[in-house]
């Protein structure tokens, strides 16, 4: 087989035009790896960091001091303190604290005798870091025990104490009760931006855009017609997702199938804004499938909140995680799952999906106005 090297190089000279003529191709050649390097490598861990701890002492004393202290040097937790066993539980349920330690009143007394315990009440909604917090509990546990051993002597006043814990909302901590809830919003994502992206590029691809736009129909028609048929479809792909998630993985629903339905509602408009705004920037199918995935279903998977944990992440991800739809629908999914209708969570995250659908939707009103002219 021979090679002509005058084509070949009259080849790679218009391939070479064609790259400098598109900036798209450079930027998902050269910045996006980039970016995306950055983000990840920095911001993906699965280490739980921070966490946020209630503490409960009925009876004040050195002992529970002690362990309050070994619990602030530590790098994983942020105790917070409560007045009563109430308080810090109302607390968990609204996310505010992921455990819960406990010194009951007679916990001075019972160390003397070597016969003390602590409740600890972890949140196993993430079955991931519920065994982390666990496990990083423990670890301190066992630090304090020593540290008042060797502080006795080696009486080991501490000794005969008990370490009681209760997983809550997911107490077999099997990871399917977290994953498949976060699954359904990554699964969402797909099906509102990738397919409103591929199907409006293609109207654009075969010129049919324009003859639509020619027609005597205003922008707003235009946008509502093509929303709603996806919108339909994509509520048909959530109900068979949930059906599944209950029915075929045996996950526990403890909320409201409305408020499901309204959080979906808002979170399909928010998936569909994006997905029409692609179409209205790549004219091609390709390029609109290309940047549907990278924009909408990989933030959808990795910074979510989904598989790992935003407050473990830096702080400048975790800025960035707020502009992802994804984020607040993968909470609400959660809540309701397996905590059922907490609605201070489900309250505010959905006014975060109102905000973001309606900009989504405000911005591709304008765009499309724009083309129209």
């Amino acid at each position: 087989m021979s090679i002509d090297r005058v084509r070949l190089f009259a080849l790679m000279k218009k391939e070479t035009l064609q790259i400098v003529r598109d900036p798209s191709s450079i930027a998902i050649a050269i910045v996006l790896p980039v970016v995306l390097l950055f983000i990840f490598g920095y911001g993906v861990t699965l280490d739980a960091r921070h966490v946020p701890i209630g503490v409960v002492i009925d009876n004040p004393g050195p002992e529970a001091a002690d362990f309050v202290s070994g619990l602030r040097q530590s790098e994983y937790f942020e105790p917070i303190g409560f007045s009563s066993i109430g308080e810090a539980q109302l607390a968990m349920m609204r996310g505010k604290v992921d455990s819960i330690i406990w010194f009951k009143s007679d916990f001075a007394r019972k160390i003397k005798e070597k016969d003390a315990s602590i409740g600890v009440f972890v949140n196993g909604v993430d079955a991931n870091t519920a065994r982390l917090i666990e496990g990083y509990l423990t670890g301190v546990w066992g630090q304090w025990l020593t540290r008042r051993a060797l502080m006795s002597f080696g009486a080991g006043l501490g000794q005969g104490a008990v370490l009681e814990s209760r997983i809550w909302f997911n107490p077999e901590v099997r990871s399917r009760n977290y994953l498949v809830p976060g699954l359904i919003a990554v699964i969402m994502t797909l099906t509102g931006a990738l397919l409103t992206a591929m199907v409006v590029a293609r109207e654009w691809e075969r010129g049919t855009m324009e003859a639509l736009m020619s027609t005597p129909v205003t922008i707003a028609e235009i946008l509502v017609g093509k929303v709603i048929p996806y919108f339909m479809l994509g509520m048909g792909g959530m109900g068979l997702s949930v059906l599944m998630a209950v029915y075929l993985f045996n996950v526990p629903f403890y909320g409201s199938y409305v408020v499901l339905f309204i959080a979906s509602s808002l979170y399909l408009l928010a998936a569909l804004g994006m997905g029409l705004l692609i179409s209205t920037v790549a004219r091609s199918q390709f390029v609109a499938g290309q940047m549907a995935i990278i924009a909408t279903y990989l933030p959808a998977f990795i910074l979510s909140g989904f598989i790992f944990d935003i407050r473990s992440m830096p702080f400048p991800i975790r800025v960035i995680t707020h502009v992802i739809p994804a984020r607040y629908f993968v909470s609400i999914l959660q809540t309701v799952f397996s905590a059922g209708d907490v609605y201070p969570v489900i309250f505010a995250n959905a006014a975060a999906l109102v905000v973001i659908a309606s900009f989504f939707m405000g911005v591709v009103a304008i765009k499309s106005k724009k083309h129209l002219r």
